[in-house]
Order: structure tokens, then sequence, then C-alpha cells
């Protein structure tokens, strides 16, 4: 990227006097910025920021970065995406690492942030539902210091007196108690109180009427299916919509990557208490908001510049397919030409393998996870090279090593 994509970026579809022009450009020789501006290296430019995020602030960020409550078709409790370990390695070849995460829907965000090792992270999702399913997470988080615990949380299981659990034992060893044990009502209904209270008295974050049926309805799922609990498409009820084709929380926690090791967060011991010391310090934050929106993405953009963070990852799972279809796709992309970044930030993108197969599908799979470096998305973009969503994911796509 040279000094035509730099003047691009600043003047697109904007007819300029010369005199401005040479303006911009003295000033840039003078201030001695580089002809890719968004690509500085992230140990220069991110600066030393305090680790705790008091809680009045992580409140008001959530609420005022949030746009209106949207609309999506399902409620995505939990991933549906098996691939979605099959890129760590490259990720980890590419350099992302530390900075700011951006990523959207439910429990996935977590291994990516645990792998990736943010300083801070968004979820941004235009269902208000999806925040309020992420502070029931931190209320979880910050009620468990293990995993078996936060499984007994999310699951509405005690742990039995004499269960040997440790921190550090076997994840299947874990998952096959809560398999084996109930659910108890009692249990559910103590839980779910404290759940509130806390994310209302130690997370500063009122919930309106609204937002405790809400959370009610999120936690009843999780008490009532347990590990079998699925992505939801749709009304279960209509014809060759079977929720079964969908694999289980279990089966997802369970996936390895390609070389066979497995990478969800709950996997690892380490791995969890990454997320959760994020979660003790308000640094992963929820926040309500289209990606075509005019307000939540400009917000975290700010917010990132005005601390010193640059983007190392931004999950967007198959999301860009929706802003196509709904002709907002120009949005999406003004949005992230205002985040920072560097010459190594990445999108992370889940492609359903429906109509046709993407060239880097992986048997067995439903989606493709795939990767792009954000500084070529923004100069195909400006050369119009994404005219629907099949060219976004087929045009300079970075592929799992198989």
């Amino acid at each position: 990227m040279g000094s035509a994509w730099l003047f691009g970026r600043l003047f697109r579809g904007r007819r300029v006097p010369v005199w401005q022009l040479a303006f911009v450009l003295a000033t840039a020789l003078v201030l001695g910025i580089e002809p890719a501006t968004h690509a500085r290296h992230g140990a220069q430019w991110e600066q030393v920021q305090s680790d705790h995020i008091p809680a009045a602030e992580f409140s008001r960020i959530v609420t005022e970065f949030s746009e209106e409550n949207g609309f999506f078709r399902s409620d995505n409790f939990v991933s549906n995406e098996t691939s979605y370990l099959h890129v760590l390695d490259k990720m980890r070849d590419m350099g992302c690492t530390g900075g700011a995460y951006i990523g959207v829907g439910p429990e996935q965000n977590f291994t990516y942030i645990a792998k990736i090792r943010p300083r801070v992270a968004f979820i941004v999702d235009i269902r208000r539902q999806a925040v309020i399913q992420h502070l029931m997470y931190k209320a979880i988080f910050h009620l468990a210091d293990t995993r078996a615990k936060f499984l007994a949380y999310l699951f509405s299981i005690p742990l039995s007196a004499g269960v040997n659990l440790p921190a550090d034992a076997p994840i299947d060893r874990t998952l096959n108690y809560f398999e084996m044990a109930s659910s108890s009502p009692i249990e559910f209904s103590r839980n779910l109180e404290l759940i509130e209270k806390t994310i209302e008295d130690d997370f500063a974050f009122p919930l309106s009427d609204r937002d405790k049926v809400s959370l009610r309805y999120v936690y009843t799922a999780f008490h009532d299916e347990n590990l079998n609990i699925q992505y939801r498409a749709g009304n279960p009820s209509w014809p060759g919509n079977p929720w079964g084709s969908f694999p289980t929380l279990r089966e997802i926690i369970l996936q390895e990557d390609l070389r066979g090791r497995p990478g969800n967060f709950l996997a690892s011991r380490s791995d969890y208490e990454f997320i959760r010391d994020l979660q003790e310090h308000n640094r992963i934050i929820p926040v309500v908001g289209d990606f075509a929106g005019t307000k939540a993405l400009d917000r975290v953009a700010e917010y990132l510049k005005r601390n010193g963070y640059w983007v190392s990852a931004f999950y967007t799972s198959n999301v860009e397919q929706y802003l196509f279809n709904n002709g907002v796709f120009n949005g999406f992309a003004e949005n992230v030409a205002r985040l920072p970044i560097t010459d190594k930030s990445i999108f992370i993108r889940a492609f359903p393998n429906m109509r046709e197969p993407h060239p880097a599908k992986i048997s067995g799979h439903r989606l493709t996870t795939l990767l792009e470096r954000i500084s070529v998305f923004l100069k195909d973009y400006d050369q119009g090279l994404y005219q629907d969503y099949w060219s976004l994911v087929t045009t300079h796509y970075i592929a799992a090593d198989q």
C-alpha cells in the first residue's frame, strides 16, 4: 500500500482542492508518516495501560457503545463451527498475538482470545440477548476459579462432595462427570439469583426486566440441555431443519486441530485462567452492535485509538454473508477502515459450505475457517474486488495448513 491508498482512504468520494492535497502530503512528510499508516508495528504503537477497568467504566462502555437491539434468526447459545481450531497454527505463524480482539457470537470467542492473548476484547453482536449471555458468562467466570466449577454453574449441577476434579483435571474426565450428573432445579434458582446479583452489584450493570427474562431464557437452555446444547437455526419444527445436525457443546469442546491436539479454552487450565483473569479485570466487553451500523464499531475504534491499542484479530464468523444479503457491506468496510491495525492484523472467518464448497474445505466439517489480513482487505475493497460474499471469501484468503 502506498500514498495513493492513503489518499483514497482520506478523500474517498470527495472532490478536494489541490492545495488541500498538497497540505496533507507536506504534513505527512514533516511528521514522517509511513505510506502504510495502518501498518505500524504493535510493539511500537501500543501504550502502557492500567490492568483493571473499573466496574462503573465497564458498565458505561457496554451501555454507551451499544446500538438498539437487532434481529438474527437463531439463538446462538453455542458455536456450530467444528473447524474453528484449524487456523490456530497459521495464526501463530502470522504473528497474531496481543493487541485488541474483536469478535461476534458465543463461547468460541474465548478460545480465540485464549490463543491470541490480547489485552482487551470486544464482543460485538446485533442481539442484546448475546450481550446478556456474555454477562452471564462473565458472572460465572467471576464465581468459578476452576473449569469444573465453571461448568457446575453453567449447568446448575452441584459438585458432589467426593468428586475429584482438580484444576488441572483432563477435560474429558470433567465432561464425563457433568454428562452423567443431573441438573438441580434448586441449584438453578439459587445460581440464577446469584448471577443476577453479580451482574448488577459486582459489574455495576443494571438489568432491566426484559434483560432478566432474557437471562433466564439463556440460563434455562443450559440447565435443560447440558452438554447436549446446540446451535439453533430458526424454529425446530421447520421441515428439514433438525437441530441434531449441529454439533453439541461437548463435541465443540472436544474438537481437535488438524494435528489432533485439543484447543478449546476449557481444554486447558492456563487458557481458562487467562480468560478468567481478563474477565476479572473487565477487559472482555460485550456490546450490542451491527457490523454495518453507525455507532458500535465506530466507538470501539475510537476507544482503541485513544488507549493506544491495535487490532490483532477480528472474528466475523459468516456475518459478512448477511451484510451482503442486506446490501450494507459497504458500511461494514468503512467501519473496518476506522480501526487501528498493523500489517499483522487479521480477519477470522467461517464460510458455510452449503451451496458451493469453498476451495479450502476440509472434509467432515460444515464450515471452513479462513484468515485474511485486514490491510489486504482494505486495499482489495478500495479496488472494488468484493462484489459479493463469494468474491470476499475467495480473494486473497489464507487457508489452514493441512
